[in-house]
């Protein structure tokens, strides 16, 4: 009887050797994953009323959220903790305060902007990325752009330069460089580095019609990702 306990214990231990071998070939066996430890708040713009920038039945709230959606799932695979400020078609007032009620749709609006607000400061992300598509009267302008708080957190700047660079590299829509702005509320009053990202023109046809396309919201959050880890790449070589 001990004999078979003995064969069967060696022939476990060579069983766990060769699958340690199969696994020791794989770099992540032994690396932690790229963003493990990262926290990131994605903010998916507008929501509920507030359906933000549209064009027919296409309406940026819906984009923003697939595409943040999208975008959560890579980095979570990536080892990040992301946390949304919604995850529905409503605005985070919905989600995180559905008893509130207002006398006008402005006052819940700005209600929903310092509750997002709110949300970044009390979950002290490293990295806030909100998230838009832009329109204007004029069909021909298109291409994503990143935004950054020239007040802001200094580490927003590098952000956004390594998203847009992304965006170039990746996307191959837009020459458009990372831009300073001051008019966006959210960037100046959160305080970890922070950027607003204009995915496209949703005024364009042709970006209309990516951005409607949900195959397109994955690429976007590829590339999206990659500007993320090229950002901490960049910081570690600065350190």
């Amino acid at each position: 009887m001990k004999r078979w306990v003995v064969i069967g214990l060696l022939f476990a231990c060579s069983l766990l050797v060769v699958w340690y071998g199969v696994k020791a070939s794989d770099r992540n066996f032994f690396m932690p994953e790229q963003l493990a430890g990262v926290k990131i708040v994605l903010d998916p713009g507008h929501g509920g009323l507030d359906g933000g920038a549209s064009v027919g039945d296409v309406v940026e709230r819906d984009i923003t959220l697939s595409i943040s959606h999208e975008l959560k799932k890579r980095l979570e695979k990536k080892g990040a903790v992301v946390v949304m400020t919604r995850e529905k078609g409503g605005d985070a007032l919905a989600e995180h305060a559905p008893s509130e009620k207002f006398g006008t749709n402005r006052q819940r609006k700005l209600a929903d902007l310092k509750l997002r607000e709110s949300i970044a400061i009390e979950e002290n992300p490293d990295l806030f990325l909100s998230v838009h598509v832009n329109a204007i009267p004029e069909e021909r302008w298109r291409g994503a752009q990143v935004f950054f708080h020239p007040e802001g957190h200094p580490g927003g700047e590098l952000l956004a330069n390594s998203i847009q660079n992304s965006f170039r590299e990746n996307l191959k829509n837009t020459d458009r460089e990372a831009l300073a702005i001051k008019g966006v509320y959210l960037l100046k009053k959160v305080p970890m580095p922070s950027v607003l990202i204009e995915t496209g023109f949703i005024s364009n046809p042709e970006e209309r019609a990516l951005l409607t396309d949900p195959s397109y919201h994955g690429k976007v959050a590829d590339a999206i990702l990659d500007g993320i880890l090229d950002f901490y790449l960049a910081e570690g070589e600065e350190d």
